[in-house]
């Protein structure tokens, strides 16, 4: 491995026909630039794709009530009902592993009616009357003061904690929210807390959006006992996906729903959504996989095609290397080293050429701003170390066929070829 003689006897051989090396080389350069690159395209189409799900737990669902299809006990169709705040209470009864649920109330919404006044600056903002758990089921960063506590609801404090875009829109730059009060549809509510979103949820919609305690929600905007919607969490080690068919068939026996009513509750599988986006990706990656193997593995047939025409060209040099005593485990490194070599090179220059295509699509990104779909494609370096585990392994493979024929060759015969 470390004499100096044989190092310069395999640049000698390669670079002897430098043009028929270069091609050689290009097929090998091709194949895993081709892998790496669809890797990271896949990796950043994942990204972007998940982003949209932001930080939210994946294994939720939300839940909300449309008109019923189907009489039942005496109740028409077409018939509209609500959910009520009891009926939180009744699916932790009957239905186990839910780890949280919150009901939810919703008024406005981004670019509707403006519908919160501060001062002669007005707004349309979502405004969300919460339970303090929603901000485990959609994560948010409070930049200052606080989120929602079970005191604002047991009390019906009108607090509010508003988004970062909201800020930017009803204060000055530089000015203090907490403490100041706004006006939502005519009624006023004390800022406690600010937050940020740093993903799906956060794009600027999410930015601009308001919540305040449920009771006082309620309460202010006279909604009784009547939940909007639900987003129910279901416990780590349990699939809320699961778990739905029985949550639905609570509520339609609560609200006396015909069993067979499918449309009556509405409900949206975050969890089942999320596997399947789970599932084309592993789809993808294995592709590019394939792919790229397939169009790695063209080279190295074109390497082993290669290194046995050089051992053709050889069988003289072969043949007076072995009437001399060369042993013939030594010539079979020879070809063996220079199929590595050349190997190894190939597929490093095509690492090279890939992450600096990678490098610039990063930085192309950074320069114009998120991508809808696309951001930060990247490679793991355990990629990168299995790319070269098969190089290795491709140029012992590639070498082994011309190494055993150069072996095979008797010193008589060699001589004798012209």
């Amino acid at each position: 491995m470390f004499n100096k003689d044989r190092w310069r006897e395999i640049i000698e051989v390669l670079t002897t026909n430098v043009w028929r090396t270069i091609f050689t080389a290009f097929g090998v350069c091709w194949g895993i630039f081709i892998l790496i690159v669809l890797l990271a395209a896949g990796k950043g189409l994942e990204n972007g794709i998940k982003q949209d799900f932001g930080n939210i737990a994946t294994n939720t669902m939300f839940m909300w009530t449309r008109a019923t299809t189907k009489g039942y006990e005496g109740l028409p169709k077409g018939r509209r009902f609500e959910f009520k705040i009891d009926d939180v209470d009744a699916l932790r009864d009957n239905v186990p592993n839910l780890r949280f649920i919150s009901p939810r109330n919703q008024l406005g919404g981004f670019g509707g009616n403006n519908n919160v006044v501060r001062g002669i600056r007005t707004g349309a903002y979502n405004v969300y009357g919460d339970y303090p758990e929603i901000i485990n089921q959609d994560p948010m960063a409070v930049t200052s003061g606080r989120f929602l506590n079970y005191n604002d609801i047991k009390e019906k404090r009108k607090v509010a904690i508003i988004g970062q875009g909201v800020k930017n829109d009803l204060y000055d730059k530089d000015e203090d929210a907490l403490g100041t009060y706004i006006k939502i549809q005519g009624v006023n509510f004390m800022v406690i807390g600010t937050y940020k979103k740093n993903s799906s949820g956060g794009g600027e919609e999410g930015q601009k959006e308001i919540f305040v305690p449920f009771t006082s929600f309620s309460q202010a905007f006279n909604r009784g006992e009547d939940v909007g919607w639900m987003a129910i969490t279901a416990n780590d080690g349990s699939s809320i996906s699961q778990l739905k068919d029985k949550i639905v068939d609570v509520m339609k026996q609560r609200h006396k729903v015909h069993p067979e009513d499918t449309r009556a509750v509405g409900y949206f599988d975050l969890y089942e959504q999320y596997n399947r986006v789970e599932s084309l990706f592993g789809a993808l990656k294995a592709v590019a996989y394939i792919v790229g193997i397939m169009v790695l593995l063209s080279g190295i047939i074109g390497v082993s095609n290669i290194m046995l025409i050089v051992v053709k060209e050889r069988t003289k040099e072969i043949g007076i290397r072995r009437a001399l005593g060369e042993q013939p485990w030594s010539i079979k490194k020879q070809i063996l080293m220079e199929s590595i070599f050349l190997t190894l090179i190939s597929g490093m220059v095509g690492i090279i050429f890939g992450s600096l295509v990678i490098f610039g699509i990063n930085s192309l990104l950074d320069s114009v701003g998120p991508v809808d779909m696309f951001m930060s494609p990247s490679v793991s370096v355990g990629v990168v170390t299995g790319a070269l585990t098969i190089l290795m392994v491709s140029g012992l493979l590639a070498g082994f066929i011309p190494a055993q024929s150069a072996i095979r060759v008797r010193p008589i015969e060699a001589l004798r070829t012209e």
